[in-house]
């Protein structure tokens, strides 16, 4: 907006919609602009969201629509607004406009619940719509659920522009396919069912223990391919680029080209968003994608898929940190669609999905898992020690003689823990995980001091193993490098690949090599692998998490999932006490009884998902200040505050992690059921008010923290 050659002394305000002006009956002007420019003959007041991500300013804003912009001031789209304190000032004769920033249209309207003059839209960015009511309804309903601002999530359903890509037109839609036939899902006691549902319109709600194997993605290309049947879209959110390619040569292959769009960072912004706008223009009705698709705008939605909802990547690492499981369930209950969680393992949120009866469980007969699962066989810590082989080489000699069969017919696979599995405190005699009496949180002995919880803070300095009785305690870190390095020596002629952080492979050919990797970074093999080590299962779980055995759990069959099935000699040798539950979990593949299990144990503790949890991460000072002022609920119980671990200069931080040499605290707010909304939106108004009024140590709120200790 101008500032220049302006006559008028009355000040321009910016209109802060709030609640309590809208429920007293305020006189409404019409709206006007203090440098009296001509406005819309229609609809002239703009309602706009702006992209300020700070709590306290999470409400719409009005702005008056000059003539000259009422046609392409359409809701939806990008705008350009005058925004601080500078509009109110005025400096050398001239009234400063404050500062350009931009906004989304959600709204035109008639008058203002604002009675003074308004502020006019600077600009329109482009004519394209962006934002639509169902997507501004979603991203409203995420901001309130992990009590973040409106303007961050939109930040991450709605990709950057690209004038290139909307300057082009996307092609125009394809007919709908015809219903595709059932193919591998007859293998699933339920699965023609439930892909016939969708042929006709229905929305069934499953959770689907897929089989190990590479049919997985074929599968959920024929429920795509069953809801575009019925003339309605499908939303695929994967946790990584390999497996988005996987779905999308898969969907190629059922639908053939043009009926689905991909959408990955690995495309580039511009063709990335070039694919975005072909899904909100309606061009395609499909869209597969990683974490951000889950807010892709997929017309008429029938169904929503999300695959291996265990892996870290669907938690978003930006405020407000939304998980893709929990965004793909709050769009099933809006859209009433269709909702498919798949996993080779199954997690305890969505074993709680099936117990609560929301959605059934979809899986295979047990005589169906036996052919296609590989042989599953244990070695035990105590054989590992007295074992002559595990010295030489750290293998034993069951996985020595399973590796040299299995080079006979094919690459093996031999996974390692990345660095960074370090368990805090475990049973010296059993290995099993040191945990607090009053609150079952990890203990911990920082710097050789005396035991305390991670969580509640108490001392332990009586501790003794629940399970043998023992008082000593152990702590290891084992590096997957020198492990790579050991096989090398012990097996000189065969080729040795690696797999990791710095250089993922996406396959490796089907001849006999070693293939060493961490987990969730394993290759496809061609004809799957001829056998797998699963090696160091004590560093997995013995990590301080709550979530230990079930991760652990999941790695070990993701990876044993790319070995052949029993029937073509596959064999799967796992390094771990063969009596833990995730061991026998494994051997049994049974990975739904291992969640359920996990799930009623949670239950008698309060422990998530049963809860809902939040994290209060900050200053000692301020966490305390923070939890003292904010109105929790009243059922709410503050676990904490505990120290944090001190950051290194220079080491790898995440967001949420405190400047290096800081030391902050980390205090967990738990609800009982039915409690979450409430101490979202406590949380969510505390920390608004704190920001409101300025000043203070900056404190952090997460919502369903992933690792809580």
């Amino acid at each position: 907006m101008s500032s220049e050659n302006e006559k008028s002394d009355e000040p321009e305000q910016l209109a802060l919609i709030r609640e309590t002006v809208r429920k007293a009956k305020v006189p409404r002007a019409k709206p006007r602009t203090w440098r009296g420019a001509a406005l819309a003959k229609e609809l002239p007041v703009a309602r706009v969201v702006v992209n300020k991500g700070a709590l306290h300013l999470d409400q719409f804003f009005d702005y008056a629509v000059p003539e000259e912009l009422d046609e392409a001031a359409r809701p939806g789209v990008r705008v350009r607004v005058r925004f601080g304190a500078g509009a109110h000032q005025v400096k050398n004769g001239r009234r400063e406009g404050g500062r350009l920033i931009d906004g989304f249209l959600v709204e035109r309207r008639a008058t203002s619940d604002y009675s003074g003059p308004l502020a006019a839209l600077a600009d329109v960015v482009s004519p394209e719509p962006v934002l639509g009511p169902e997507l501004l309804g979603l991203a409203r309903a995420v901001a309130d659920r992990y009590a973040g601002s409106l303007a961050d999530v939109l930040q991450l359903a709605v990709p950057p522009r690209s004038a290139k890509a909307e300057g082009r037109p996307s092609p125009a839609p394809l007919p709908p396919p015809r219903a595709p036939e059932p193919g591998s899902w007859t293998r699933y006691e339920r699965g023609p069912a439930f892909l016939d549902s969708l042929a006709r319109g229905g929305a069934p709600r499953a959770v689907w223990n897929a089989l190990p194997g590479p049919y997985w993605a074929q599968e959920i290309a024929r429920a795509v391919a069953a809801t575009l049947a019925s003339g309605r879209g499908a939303l695929v959110v994967v946790p990584d680029g390999r497996a988005a390619s996987r779905v999308d040569a898969a969907l190629t292959e059922v639908l053939g080209e043009g009926r689905h769009a991909l959408l990955t960072a690995e495309a580039g912004p511009e063709k990335r968003y070039e694919q975005w706008l072909a899904v909100r223009r309606g061009a395609v009705r499909a869209a597969v994608g990683t974490r951000a698709a889950m807010f892709a705008p997929v017309r008429d939605l029938g169904l929503v898929v999300i695959w291996d909802d265990g892996d870290g990547s669907h938690s978003e690492p930006h405020a407000p940190q939304p998980h893709a499981r929990e965004v793909l369930l709050l769009r099933a209950a809006h859209d009433r669609c269709g909702f498919l969680l798949g996993s080779t393992s199954c997690t305890v949120e969505a074993a709680q999905l099936v117990e609560s009866g929301w959605a059934q469980a979809l899986g295979a007969g047990r005589e169906q898992v036996r052919r296609a699962a590989p042989l599953i066989r244990t070695v035990g810590d105590g054989e590992l020690a007295r074992d002559e082989a595990a010295r030489a080489a750290r293998l034993p000699s069951l996985a020595w003689q399973t590796v040299r069969e299995g080079l006979k017919t094919g690459p093996v696979l031999v996974q390692v823990p990345r660095r960074g599995y370090v368990p805090r405190l475990a049973c010296e005699r059993c290995r099993t995980p040191a945990r607090c009496r009053h609150c079952a949180g990890p203990l911990e002995a920082p710097e050789q001091q005396e035991l305390r919880c991670g969580w509640c803070g108490r001392g332990a300095p009586d501790w003794h193993c629940v399970e043998c009785g023992s008082a000593r305690l152990r702590a290891q870190v084992v590096g997957a490098r020198r492990t790579a390095e050991e096989l090398g020596r012990a097996f000189p002629a065969v080729p040795v690949r690696t797999s990791g952080r710095d250089h993922v492979l996406d396959s490796v050919p089907g001849r006999p090599a070693l293939v060493v990797s961490t987990p969730g970074a394993e290759p496809v093999a061609e004809g799957g692998y001829a056998a797998a080590l699963l090696l160091d299962g004590w560093a997995m779980l013995g990590r301080p998490d709550l979530r230990a055995g079930e991760e652990a759990l999941r790695r070990w069959i993701d990876a044993a999932s790319l070995v052949r099935g029993q029937a073509e000699g596959g064999t799967v040798v796992v390094v771990a006490e063969p009596t833990l539950r995730p061991v026998q979990a494994l051997v049994r593949w049974d990975p739904a009884g291992h969640a359920r299990r996990e799930l009623a144990e949670r239950a008698e503790l309060g422990f998530p998902p049963v809860s809902r949890m939040a994290a209060v991460t900050g200053p000692p000072e301020a966490v305390e200040g923070f939890l003292a002022a904010a109105g929790l609920p009243a059922d709410a119980e503050v676990l904490g505050p505990v120290p944090l671990p001190v950051a290194r200069p220079g080491g790898p931080r995440r967001p949420g992690d405190p400047p290096p040499g800081e030391q902050w605290d980390r205090a967990l707010v738990r609800v009982p059921p039915g409690s979450g909304a409430a101490l979202a939106a406590s949380l969510k108004q505390a920390r608004a008010g704190r920001l409101a009024r300025g000043g203070g140590e900056p404190v952090r709120i997460r919502v369903d923290p992933p690792d809580i200790g």
